[in-house]
């Protein structure tokens, strides 16, 4: 199987070389994005770019990648419009955006991910997103929900700001150059990755730039900092798939938040991140002036940081143009999830039991040929999407589509859920609607419900091992429960958690005339006008 799947990768590179392969000058962008406000046109549309060197067509949000940061301050109402001017067919031509990490309580219908609460935008369409987060600050970001488009490129950070941080005093510098984003990036569009089982990414970008192997020596993204200040660096990985091991040579860092939500204080020397998750960290730059590498290994085979790759730069103010010349130590304090705890109203909720919850949910998973399972079902993107059954008048199991894949979840209950590691794993397993408590975490046999990590993606764990997490249902409407690797969403590993679907008429109130008329709108859609056609 993996010696086809190699061969039919090769096949492919060759096929696409007219259109996508070229050796050219890095993508010519800043370090820094572009920032919108909480209410701002989102364009996403088709352009060629080369952030390693290597051209080829993408989907991105604002002409950029990583996409434009979207900025904000706790208590903001969001308006963002969704403007689609996708034109190549070679990738989905409709399109659209999940806001990640906000709890859209009662506004289910923003939550934008594709056949489970709303339709696709179709190209040359709109749709605005509104929504309040009256009780969130941190990191977030966003990108697209609808098969595996992230992977094209539609990815940027959402980052809400908290005028009243409890963290404030230990830190001088928060803004948009100390937001580091690591993504995984490909040569190949992703309708065709969708068909190689083992797809592995060609680059590592940091702040949108890297190097491939056998590639050209292109930039490297350089993050700047001046000796004896202190930085809140907010780290996001948009990966679709790979597990980051973060570091930067000569420092420790201090973890202050995960997931957008704040953690009592915790020195590491590395972070391993998979993808969808964030954490906040504290640099202090107190070591010569020189520069540093800022190192992201993931979890693939005979990766390497020789030449640069999956590097960047960090340079102190009167450190010369060069790239750094720093050894990396072996991490001797890497971080452990189970170490960090919730800084603010920490404990899980129910009884301080394992399978003691009202509500207890074991997901097995599986997979086979490539395809995965839950509970023995694959899921598959229903022809109407979850809400709109909803709002139709489904309220059992036994009434949804897809059929096996939506969990029907009483109100005001907590509700624990234990998730199987498989192979091909560790998986991060992302709950929309909700963060949640980990009182174990993946591969731990040890349980914390007094003051557990809250976050909203969590690892399960390797083959044979597990993670178990707890929240309360209240927040009524379909909340999507995946993995965050890219191709084993889009090969079936998801279901819906369907929370009180009598409430959620009341709860969310009525979507807007223009999210009504997605469905019909891309219901009509011809097979080139939806796109992602391969050759």
């Amino acid at each position: 199987m993996l010696s086809s799947a190699v061969f039919a990768l090769a096949s492919l590179s060759t096929s696409y070389a007219a259109t996508i392969v070229s050796h050219s000058a890095p993508f010519s962008q800043g370090d820094t994005p572009a920032v919108l406000g909480a209410k701002s046109n989102l364009v996403i549309a088709n352009k060629v770019i080369a952030p390693d060197g290597f051209n080829r067509s993408t989907v991105l949000a604002g002409g950029t990648f990583p996409g434009p940061i979207i900025k904000a301050t706790k208590g903001a109402s969001f308006s963002i419009n969704v403007i689609n001017q996708l034109t190549d067919s070679t990738m989905h031509k409709t399109t659209s955006v999940h806001f990640h990490g906000i709890y859209q309580n009662g506004t289910n219908y923003a939550d934008g991910v594709s056949f489970v609460t709303q339709c696709p935008v179709a190209a040359n369409d709109t749709f605005t997103h509104n929504f309040n987060v009256p009780n969130q600050a941190g990191t977030f970001w966003y990108h697209s929900h609808l098969s595996s488009q992230t992977c094209d490129g539609l990815r940027g950070p959402l980052i809400i700001y908290d005028q009243n941080d409890p963290h404030a005093k230990l830190y001088d510098v928060d803004d948009e150059s100390t937001i580091l984003t690591l993504a995984d990036w490909y040569h190949l569009p992703a309708p065709v990755l969708n068909t190689i089982l083992g797809v592995k990414p060609n680059t590592t970008l940091i702040n949108g730039r890297g190097r491939y192997y056998g590639g050209p020596m292109t930039d490297l993204s350089v993050v700047n900092v001046e000796q004896g200040k202190r930085y809140r660096f907010r780290l996001i990985s948009m990966a679709c798939d790979p597990l980051y091991t973060f570091s930067i040579d000569g420092h420790s860092l201090t973890v202050i938040e995960a997931d957008g939500v704040s953690t009592e204080p915790l020195q590491v020397d590395s972070i391993d991140i998979l993808a969808g998750q964030r954490y906040s960290f504290v640099l202090t730059a107190n070591q010569p002036i020189a520069n540093y590498w800022i190192r992201s290994l993931p979890n693939t085979p005979r990766a390497t940081f020789a030449g640069g790759l999956n590097s960047a730069i960090l340079r102190y103010k009167g450190a010369p143009a060069a790239e750094p010349a720093t050894i990396q130590a072996i991490s001797v304090a890497p971080l452990v999830e189970s170490s960090l705890h919730t800084l603010i109203d920490p404990g899980a909720p129910g009884k301080p039991v394992l399978g003691a919850a009202d509500i207890n949910i074991h997901l097995r998973v599986d997979v086979l040929n490539g395809i995965f399972s839950v509970n023995n079902v694959s899921f598959i993107p229903p022809p109407i999407p979850v809400l709109l059954q909803i709002l139709s008048g489904a309220r059992i199991a036994t009434e949804f589509l897809p059929t096996g894949s939506v969990y029907v979840l009483e109100p005001n209950k907590v509700v624990e859920v234990t998730v199987e590691g498989s192979e091909f794993g560790p998986h991060p397993i992302h709950l929309h609607g909700h963060d949640f408590d980990v009182i174990r975490s993946g591969g731990s046999n040890v349980t914390n419900f007094v003051n557990p990590v809250r976050r909203d993606v969590v690892s399960t764990g390797l083959l044979g091992e597990s993670v178990t997490f707890r929240f309360v249902t209240n927040n009524a409407g379909p909340w999507f429960l995946h993995c965050h690797i890219e191709w084993h969403l889009e090969a079936g590993f998801a279901v819906v958690m369907a929370e009180d679907p009598s409430g959620a008429q009341s709860h969310i109130g009525s979507a807007s005339e223009s999210w009504e008329q997605l469905c019909p709108k891309y219901n009509s859609l011809t097979p080139p006008q939806l796109g992602g056609l391969i050759p």
